[in-house]
């Protein structure tokens, strides 16, 4: 069975739409790609007790959990102190990420920089680098930061630390089709192949195609026999040519 994965988006910026959301995407790539399957989303307020609350009930029925934002020196950072709350934990310094911290900011340093550093009891940091910000783990719970670009970097690690050697495998079908035409089609398909998931893509326009199709599992020979099932029941002229589809 494939494990499983939420995430908690945290931050009132997200909610007002003062900020664009960007870390979400880029997880879910990089978790489909270990193998694993991002089940649930949720957004929330920067209020520690709704923080508490949405954790637990997320990493009680998730492998993993991965919260983005919250994190720095100011009074609306309060995800730290959400994390050891719904693990009922004290927090305790890291020396290390004191150390880096004195380090980076010299003779800036204030008490609320240092605050930084203190972290749930029972954590685990992720990362090698001299000078470079671990990632944060409690448990089944990974902490990052909302910042995209600091996001980003914490990705190949995470991706290290979760690879097992089982993988989706995916292979995609591009076509001229409307949905409602094969809309029985699919659901026809999607019986005779419970193992494979299948996805259907409608786009608007200048892509080269109008339709594409997935299909995802964990073996390969059950993927392609799916995607050449829906090959074979379409006419040559519905298809279209991979090559020429401009796809993201």
């Amino acid at each position: 069975m494939s494990r499983t994965a939420a995430a908690l988006i945290i931050g009132n910026e997200v909610l007002t739409g003062k900020v664009q959301e960007r870390n979400l995407a880029a997880l879910a790539k990089v978790l489909f790609g270990v193998g694993m399957t991002l089940r649930r989303v949720v957004i929330c307020p920067d209020e520690e007790e709704g923080i508490a609350d949405d954790l637990n009930a997320l990493r009680a029925s998730h492998d993993v959990v991965f919260t983005s934002g919250g994190i720095g020196p100011t009074h609306d950072d309060v995800t730290i102190a959400a994390v050891a709350r719904a693990f009922g934990r004290p927090q305790v310094r890291s020396p290390q990420l004191e150390d880096l911290l004195r380090n980076h900011f010299g003779g800036r340093l204030t008490e609320r920089h240092l605050r930084m550093a203190d972290l749930p009891e029972g954590f685990r940091l992720l990362g090698d680098e001299p000078g470079r910000w671990p990632a944060v783990i409690v448990d089944n719970v990974y902490v990052l930061p909302g910042l995209p670009e600091v996001f980003l970097m914490k990705l190949p690690l995470i991706r290290r630390s979760l690879e097992t050697g089982s993988t989706f495998v995916s292979r995609a079908v591009y076509t001229h089709c409307d949905e409602g035409e094969i809309a029985d089609l699919l659901e026809h398909l999607a019986v005779d192949h419970p193992r494979v998931g299948i996805g259907s893509y409608p786009v608007w326009e200048g892509r080269g195609y109008s339709l594409k199709l997935t299909f995802d599992g964990r073996e390969q020979s059950e993927v392609d026999a799916a995607a050449e099932a829906l090959l074979a029941a379409l006419p040559a002229e519905s298809l279209a040519n991979p090559t020429l589809c401009e796809d993201s």
